[in-house]
């Protein structure tokens, strides 16, 4: 490493959730911040390639560099059964714990896995940027996507607390839509701040040896940080892209359906039709009875609320009373038809009364 890119190091900040561990250098650190658990030698990065070791101190290349600033529907996370209607500033930033051979935002977080420190270009979007723009655009919240928020939590941190900070933004609710490979450091944190008001996890597969091939990490992590903040009474939902000759058998799924319905039959699950990108340029879209009988075995399997993504279908993103089968949010792309009498009766069909889990 050449002096200029020692000396532009140093005006990153230090990361959070890591410690100096006792190894023949003396400098390297384990990290924490998810489940990978690197240790980091002295002048390397973590997997993630946005934590870097310097002389022993552990270094975030993410803080501030707020990419893709947005605004969205709250159903583009997907979240459908949160804040319906609702509109979210939405912004990532480079890089990514995973490395999802079909990633669809492989420009925002692989691209800076080639880049060398010397040649990172920084910004400097400060919280407070981020909480004017939301002021600004009269948004509801605040959506922590594109990329993985697990690898800038310290930035999301930061905005979180000053928008709680704020009077004209206390109301401001967050989101993540995240790969659930937290570490259970940084769940405890999250839960116990209360940083949080609903998430989206991909639940990619079912089977540990795909998602190790294809994305570089592991099934049991991602459980555990379903169940963890299930538990915890973090608003969820699950999305599963179907990917041609992957995950897209029946076995798949019902073993992934049977573990969401272990814990809830309210959970919403989201399947996501696939098409071609990043690795896995030479595969076809999902095919529309792949979806269709998924859909199917998840609701067999008990699952109140499934819903089909990425496609032209008819009817398959909208909320229906699981009892009576009543129109309750009509879903045309983002186009969203709240049913006035589930908002007069909140929670409950308004024809048999069965209890709706929603977040108005």
């Amino acid at each position: 490493m050449n002096n200029l890119a020692k000396q532009s190091f140093r005006n990153f900040k230090e990361a959070s959730f890591y410690e100096v561990i006792d190894m023949d250098d003396s400098k390297s650190v384990k990290c924490f911040l998810c489940s990978h658990y690197c240790i980091i030698k002295n002048k390397n990065y973590g997997i993630c390639k946005v934590r870097f070791n310097l002389e022993g101190k552990l270094f975030t290349m993410t803080w501030g560099q707020a990419e893709g600033l947005a605004i969205d529907p709250i159903e583009k996370k997907p979240l459908y059964h949160f804040k319906p209607s609702s509109k979210v500033l939405s912004f990532g930033t480079p890089g990514c714990n995973f490395f999802c051979l079909n990633c669809q935002n492989n420009s925002l977080s692989q691209l800076i896995k080639k880049t060398d420190i010397s040649e990172f270009k920084q910004k400097n979007v400060e919280p407070s940027e981020i909480l004017r723009l939301a002021l600004f655009h009269s948004v509801d919240g605040i959506a922590y996507t594109y990329s993985e928020p697990t690898i800038f939590f310290e930035y999301a941190r930061d905005i979180i607390l000053l928008t709680k900070s704020n009077n004209d933004s206390s109301k401001l609710f967050h989101v993540f839509v995240s790969n659930g490979y937290f570490s259970k450091e940084l769940l405890k944190t999250i839960v116990d701040e209360k940083l949080i008001d609903a998430i989206n996890i991909d639940l990619k597969f079912f089977d540990e040896k795909k998602y190790k091939k294809i994305t570089g990490g592991s099934l049991e992590p991602v459980l555990n940080s379903i169940r963890f903040l299930y538990e915890s009474n973090v608003h969820i939902e699950i999305t599963n892209l179907l990917i041609p000759d992957i995950n897209d058998e029946d076995e798949d799924f019902h073993k992934l359906t049977n573990f969401i319905a272990s814990l809830s039959a309210d959970i919403p699950l989201h399947i996501s039709r696939f098409y071609p990108h990043y690795k896995m340029i030479t595969k076809p879209p999902t095919q529309i009875d792949k979806l269709l009988s998924a859909k199917e075995i998840a609701h067999n399997n008990g699952l109140k609320y499934v819903y089909i993504g990425n496609t032209d279908l008819q009817n398959v993103e909208n909320t229906y009373c699981p009892k009576c089968g009543y129109l309750l949010i009509e879903r045309k792309r983002y186009r969203i038809f709240i049913n006035f009498e589930l908002k007069k009766n909140i929670n409950f069909c308004p024809i048999c009364g069965t209890e709706i889990r929603m977040i108005f």
